[in-house]
């Protein structure tokens, strides 16, 4: 039965159904194939509105409807040609300058957005124009705003590790420590790649030209900061009162879009309009995400009922190579499915089946959610749905050719791939940040207890 379920869901998926209502579909009908064969009772299914009524009253969840307004509401406030106009500006006088201006813009944007949509609209907007008139290599421009705009996925907050926080059962601050490691390994690849063609085809990435500079000193420097500060303080208050306990991350959400409203307003740029379009973005997504998780949980319930789960683990706990092999394995699925799903698709329906299989394999679940993570950011910059390359070809100009958006992205999918690599050989880049306990063995603790009938002074507990 397992087998026949994923069957069946790939032919809806292949006819073309929204991903939702696939699941709910073949959910259902294997549900009620399963009662007729007696592999469960209706009683079973008795279950279904009790999970949904979990997901609609989930609190960790209701933290990406804010996440999403805040970033619809910077995306549109004008804070990103604030920063791209000054670090333009600042590293427009070496080769490769406004690449590193736009990879260190995107991770920035990233922090504070969550959405990867923001980065890439804004990115190509401003900058893409200013690459074609310098002479940048189309490939090389189009390629770093895509790929810029993909570091969303990983730096917190991130609406992905928001899900996978969810779906692995570890806590959101967790997995923002965990991607803290990789989001800066993620950069500094980037940058280390520009820096390559820099120095090996300086042609591809000319330097701005003297006309276009403007005057070095502390007006240019007041730009940058002037775009760079707010920024700051916004994203100490979304990541910094999560990772201090001050505030979970439904709250530090709240705080997030209170702050995007009050930047808008401080560079006088917030308007009902405005307002009203970022909530009604933040509507479409936050409906699309409800309705695939409840989708994926009626999935989830019968696939289960039908010991579904145990099929899955047989299937991936004797992979030859142990760890090794289930992790080679798990990636590459993942990253082929990524060419047809996305990530809040595979983060629903796949994510809660591998699951166990890590655990069993004696896997930080942390480490794990980071490393699909990473992976799973692939499918923004992959044929055939690679949302950031679609983003991009909505806003390029005429004469900005499919073919290059496309070839552009292949040493950056290529980068993310490395990425996966290296989280692979080196865990300590995620478990290095995560909160290491007090340092205490909890064996080594022993509690004298005395008798009744000794005196009042020694009747303390002692504690070693």
């Amino acid at each position: 039965m397992p087998p026949l379920m994923f069957g069946g869901l790939v032919v809806f998926l292949l006819m073309g159904f929204p991903v939702a209502f696939s699941l709910s579909a073949v959910g259902l009908f294997f549900g009620f194939l399963s009662i007729e064969m007696g592999f469960f009772t209706t009683a079973y299914l008795g279950n279904l509105p009790l999970r949904v009524f979990g997901i609609l009253s989930n609190d960790l969840l209701l933290s990406i409807p804010f996440f999403t307004l805040m970033g619809a509401i910077l995306e549109r406030c004008g804070l990103a040609e604030d920063l791209l106009e000054g670090t333009g500006q600042l590293f427009g006088k070496v080769p490769g300058g406004l690449a590193y201006a736009v990879i260190l813009v995107g991770a920035v944007l990233g922090a504070i957005t969550g959405t990867v949509a923001a980065s890439v609209i804004a990115m190509g907007m401003i900058s893409l124009p200013i690459m074609m008139r310098y002479g940048y290599d189309m490939r090389i421009a189009t390629g770093v705003i895509a790929a810029s705009g993909t570091i969303t996925q990983v730096i917190p907050p991130s609406l992905v590790l928001i899900v996978l926080g969810d779906q692995l059962g570890k806590s959101v601050g967790d997995m923002y420590a965990g991607a803290i490691g990789p989001s800066f390994l993620q950069v500094f690849l980037f940058i280390a790649f520009i820096a390559g063609v820099s120095i090996f085809a300086p042609h591809k990435v000319p330097p701005l030209p003297p006309e276009a500079l403007a005057p070095r000193g502390w007006s240019l420097w007041w730009r940058v900061l002037r775009g760079m500060v707010p920024s700051i303080v916004l994203i100490f208050l979304v990541l910094g009162t999560i990772f201090m306990g001050l505030a979970t991350p439904t709250e530090a959400g709240a705080m997030g879009a209170v702050g995007a409203v009050a930047l808008a307003m401080l560079n006088g740029r917030f308007t009902w309009k405005l307002m009203r379009e970022a909530m009604a973005n933040t509507m479409r997504l936050t409906s699309m995400v409800i309705f695939i998780l409840i989708g994926a949980t009626v999935f989830s319930l019968v696939f289960q009922g039908v010991d579904g789960s145990k099929w899955i683990e047989h299937l991936l706990s004797h992979l030859p190579g142990g760890q090794t092999g289930f992790l080679i394995f798990v990636n590459v699925f993942v990253f082929f499915l990524a060419f047809f799903l996305d990530f809040f698709e595979i983060a629903f329906i796949i994510i809660p089946l591998l699951v166990p299989v890590a655990a069993k394999l004696d896997i930080d679940l942390v480490w794990f959610g980071v490393l699909l993570c990473i992976n799973m950011q692939t499918s923004f910059m992959h044929p055939p749905f690679g949302f950031a390359l679609f983003y991009l070809r909505g806003i390029a100009p005429r004469e900005v050719r499919s073919r290059d958006i496309y070839w552009g992205a292949v040493p950056w999918l290529l980068l993310q791939l490395l990425l996966v690599v290296i989280v692979i050989a080196w865990p300590e880049s995620v478990t290095y940040w995560l909160d290491r306990g007090t340092g205490v063995d909890p064996a080594s603790v022993r509690i004298d207890v005395p008798m009744p009938d000794q005196s009042d002074d020694s009747a303390v507990p002692v504690f070693r």
